[in-house]
């Protein structure tokens, strides 16, 4: 008899799951050749990424999840003791694994693209972030900064949805919100790393690259993985900790 999975851990899964199908997705369709979407641009991905994270949230908290749908979120928590380390890193393994998963799919669905593609730099894109121009101490720099924006105004956007803080806010409208703070991040600080921002989006997708039978695939890239995995987490867990000494009391 299996075991009865969680529900937190089951919303994260399927959550993370749709974020990357659907985030991975637009990329595929934009860099990969012959695809529909092909050339679309810059302002299609980062809309496409916006609308991922608007889908994934909605589906993690219909299922009971928390719509983190990013590691940063429970490793914050269990930094500033608002969880407990076992439940954190069972959300944390869900999230990776949803996005392994959804960075198949993506895979599968896109089949025959992969080989009238012939450039290995954009079949990796569609899979994991890499700089526009590589200096490991800036491009660390730029994550910590976009995560650290992500993780404080969608702790505002949070608080407000909660409260209602006199702006007449619905909890319903926080997840197209936080697509929303995506979209801006990704249209302002998006170009010089790709705006990971989250490790699982980045991480468990290089892996997926790494073991797929991906037609003509290069390097994984796995010098430059440890950023879109440090930054973020540095910057998530001090927007937590900041926007909470902000407004504590």
């Amino acid at each position: 008899m299996l075991l009865p999975i969680p529900a937190p851990v089951l919303g994260e899964f399927f959550g993370t799951l749709t974020l990357i199908l659907l985030g991975d997705g637009v990329v595929a369709g934009v860099l990969l050749n012959r695809s529909k979407a092909h050339s679309a641009g810059w302002i299609v991905i980062t809309a496409g990424w916006a609308f991922a994270v608007t889908c994934g949230i909605f589906v993690s908290k219909a299922l009971g999840g928390l719509g983190a749908l990013n590691p940063v979120g429970p490793l914050a928590d269990m930094v500033l003791q608002q969880m407990p380390p076992v439940d954190g890193l069972a959300l944390v393994a869900a999230q990776m694994v949803g996005a392994f998963v959804g960075a198949v799919l993506v895979w599968l669905h896109y089949l025959p693209h992969w080989q009238v593609t012939k450039e290995q730099d954009l079949k990796l894109a569609v899979f994991c972030t890499a700089p526009a121009i590589r200096s490991p101490l800036s491009n660390l720099l730029g994550e910590f900064i976009g995560t650290f924006a992500l993780v404080f105004i969608a702790s505002a956007v949070g608080k407000v949805t909660k409260t209602g803080d006199g702006l007449n806010v619905v909890g319903g409208l926080e997840p197209p919100l936080i697509g929303l703070v995506v979209w801006a991040i990704g249209l302002s600080l998006g170009g010089t790393t790709g705006y990971a921002i989250n490790p699982a989006r980045d991480l468990a997708p290089r892996l997926a690259h790494f073991l797929l039978p991906i037609a003509g695939k290069g390097s994984s890239d796995w010098s430059y993985a440890w950023i879109p995995v440090a930054g973020p987490i540095l910057g998530g867990v001090i927007g937590a900790f900041a926007f909470k000494l902000l407004t504590a009391g």
